[in-house]
C-alpha cells in the first residue's frame, strides 16, 4: 500500500534539530539570490532559488537543481529518504517549491513554515514575531 507524500510543516527550532542530528539532509533556501546574499541565510543552506531575477518566474528544472546538490539523486534506504528542508522568507514560496518536489517524486520533503525572516509585525518589521532569525539559530549574510 502507497502512501500520499506530502510536503511536512517544520518549525525552524525543529528544522534545526532535524539538520543536526541527521548529516545527510540539506537544508535548501528558495529565495531569490540577492535575498540570500544580502539579507542572509542560514548557516549551511544551499541556495537554489525558486523564482529569481531577472524574469521572476518560476523555475521550472528547480527539481532537477535540487537533484544535483544531492549529488544527482536521492538516498534511500529501508524506504526513508535523505531529507530535504526548504527555506524561504516566510515559508510560502518553499512550499510551493516543495510540493513541486513532491511531484516530481522526492518524499521527504519539510518546509519551514516561519522561514528564515518570518511575518510582518504591525510595524511591517520581519524578524520580530518568527523565523530562523527571530529563534536565535545560526546564519550569515555576505
Amino acid at each position: 500500500m502507497s502512501k500520499e507524500n506530502h510536503v511536512k510543516g517544520i518549525t525552524p527550532p525543529e528544522a534545526y534539530k532535524l539538520l543536526e542530528d541527521n548529516p545527510s539532509a540539506v537544508l535548501i533556501d528558495v529565495r531569490s539570490a540577492m535575498e540570500f546574499l544580502f539579507v542572509g541565510h542560514p548557516k549551511g543552506a544551499v541556495h537554489v532559488a525558486w523564482i529569481d531575477e531577472p524574469d521572476w518566474k518560476v523555475d521550472p528544472n528547480f527539481p532537477s537543481h535540487v537533484r544535483q546538490v544531492m549529488l544527482g539523486g536521492l538516498s534511500c534506504e529501508d524506504d526513508a529518504c535523505t531529507p530535504v528542508v526548504l527555506i524561504c522568507r516566510s515559508g510560502k514560496r518553499s512550499h510551493e517549491a516543495g510540493e513541486s518536489l513532491i511531484k516530481d517524486g522526492f518524499t521527504n520533503v519539510y518546509n519551514v513554515l516561519e522561514g528564515f525572516e518570518g511575518e510582518l509585525d504591525d510595524e511591517h518589521h520581519r524578524s520580530t514575531l518568527g523565523g530562523w532569525r527571530f529563534h536565535g539559530l545560526p546564519w550569515e549574510q555576505c
